[in-house]
């Protein structure tokens, strides 16, 4: 069993996966948004790929813990994506400061601000998916 985990917004789709025991999350790709349909209809290919069998998606929150315009924005894409892909449990996840951890990363990496553009809604989908992996009870 692996999660998908998602850091929508409104150009592109940072996805990420785990590992099978649930302990790592690798990037897989930052999709490109031109449609809902086209959104969902990739977004089931890389569950069929990976046998995912739950999506974990980034619930943006203001610092206050409220839930803003953009919050309100995922919580829409989630009811849809619930609609569109049958049979997988979709959760929200607190994704406050992912993509701030995410930049910071790849600054220390001394990853340029040209090639930083082009992955850090991939590597933001890895924060929040990490983060949900190490909150996991371990037995």
């Amino acid at each position: 069993m692996r999660i998908l985990a998602l850091d929508v917004g409104d150009r592109t789709i940072g996805v990420a996966v785990s590992d099978e025991l649930l302990f790592t999350a690798q990037g897989v790709e930052v999709i490109r948004r031109t449609s809902l349909e086209k959104d969902f209809t990739r977004l089931q290919q890389i569950v069929s790929q990976y046998d995912v069998k739950t999506i974990l998606v980034g619930l943006p929150k203001n610092m206050n813990g409220t839930i803003g315009p953009r919050g309100e924005l995922v919580q829409q894409f989630v009811t849809e994506l619930t609609s569109a892909i049958n049979n997988i449990e979709v959760k929200l996840w607190d994704e406050r400061l992912s993509t701030v951890a995410a930049e910071k990363s790849l600054i220390a990496a001394d990853v340029s601000r040209a090639k930083r553009r082009q992955v850090i809604d991939k590597m933001a989908a890895v924060f929040i998916l990490q983060g949900y992996l190490d909150s996991l009870p371990r037995q």
